[in-house]
C-alpha cells in the first residue's frame, strides 16, 4: 500500500531534522562561545563553580618563616532547566510540500533554541554592578574605553574580553568612529566600518552585534555588555535534542526540540553593563 508511515520513513525524517538543527544552533548563537561553558554530567542538575579570590605575595627576610595564607574560595551554583518547542507535522503537509519540510523545521528549532540561550545569557548583563553610559545618550567610542578602563582597574585580564551590542547601538558607534559616515580617511578602523559595516576591535576588544538584546522598556534603550569570558557561565546538561511521536488518529507526527541548561553570573567585577540609547530608534 502506498504512502504508509513506517519506522524507516520516520527515521529518515528524524535524521534530517537533527542534522539541520544542530548545525543551525551552533552557527546562530553569538553568546555561547563568549562565556565559560560547563557540562553537567552524572547525577544532579546543577554545577558548582568555585571562585578563587586573588592573593598577594610579599617580601620576606632571610631565615624568616612565611606566614600562612588561607585559601577559601566562594562558589556559584548554576542549575539547569528544560527549554523546548514543539510542532505537529501532518502527513498531508509533509507530502504535499515541494520543500524539504523536515529541514525547515530543523532550522526553525535550531534558531529558536540558539536565540533562547543567547537571550538568557544577555539578560545577565543587567546584573553587573558596574554600569557605563546612560539611557538618554548614544554610544561613543569613549564609553567603550571607559568600560575597558573599569575592567583593567579591577585587574581583569584583557584576553577573552568581548563587547556585545544591539545593532541600533552599534550604528551609533560606527557613526562616532567615522564622523557620521563622512570622514572616509580618518583611520583604518573608520575605513573598515565604512567599507564593510564591521567595527572589528575597539580598545583591543572585539565587537559583536545581535538583535537578541531586548530594549529596557523604553524604545531605543538597550543594556549591552563588555565582559570577560569568566564573567558568565553556561552549564549544559543536555544539548539540543529532537524527538518525534506518532499521532495515528491525527495522521501526523509531533516533533519536539528540547535543551536542558542553566546560566549564571560567575564574577561580577569581570563584566560591565554598557547602557545606551539609539539615535535612530
Amino acid at each position: 500500500m502506498a504512502n504508509e508511515t513506517t519506522s524507516s520513513t520516520l527515521s529518515e525524517l528524524y535524521t534530517e531534522i537533527v542534522a539541520e538543527a544542530l548545525f543551525t544552533a551552533s552557527e546562530r548563537s553569538i553568546m555561547r562561545p563568549l562565556v565559560k561553558n560547563y557540562a553537567i554530567a552524572g547525577g544532579g542538575k546543577s554545577v558548582e563553580v568555585p571562585i578563587y579570590s586573588a592573593v598577594s605575595a610579599a617580601a620576606v627576610n632571610e631565615a624568616t618563616d612565611l606566614s600562612n595564607t588561607a585559601i577559601n574560595p566562594t562558589s556559584v551554583t548554576i542549575t539547569a532547566s528544560e527549554n523546548g518547542i514543539m510542532t505537529t507535522l501532518t502527513d498531508l503537509g509533509r507530502n504535499a510540500s515541494p520543500r524539504n519540510v523536515s529541514a525547515d523545521i530543523g532550522r526553525l528549532f535550531g534558531e529558536a533554541i540558539a536565540k533562547k540561550i543567547d537571550t538568557d545569557l544577555i539578560a545577565l548583563f543587567d546584573g553587573f554592578s558596574t554600569a557605563v553610559g546612560a539611557a538618554d545618550a548614544a554610544l561613543t567610542v569613549a564609553k567603550l574605553f571607559e568600560s575597558v578602563a573599569n575592567l583593567r582597574n579591577s585587574a581583569v585580564p584583557m584576553t577573552d574580553v568581548s563587547c556585545v551590542l544591539h545593532p541600533m547601538i552599534a550604528y551609533d558607534l560606527k557613526a562616532n568612529l567615522t564622523n557620521t559616515f563622512a570622514n572616509a580617511n580618518a583611520n583604518d578602523l573608520a575605513n573598515e566600518a565604512l567599507r564593510n559595516g564591521f567595527v572589528g576591535r575597539v580598545a583591543g576588544v572585539p565587537i559583536f552585534e545581535t538583535s537578541n538584546l531586548s530594549n529596557t522598556g523604553t524604545t531605543g534603550d538597550y543594556k549591552n555588555g563588555v565582559f570577560h569570558r569568566d564573567a558568565l557561565g553556561l552549564a549544559m546538561m543536555q544539548d539540543l535534542k529532537i524527538e518525534t511521536q506518532r499521532d495515528a488518529s491525527l495522521r501526523a507526527d509531533e516533533i519536539v526540540a528540547t535543551a536542558v541548561y542553566g546560566v549564571g553570573e560567575l564574577q561580577d567585577a569581570y563584566g560591565i553593563e554598557l547602557i545606551a540609547d539609539s539615535s535612530i530608534q
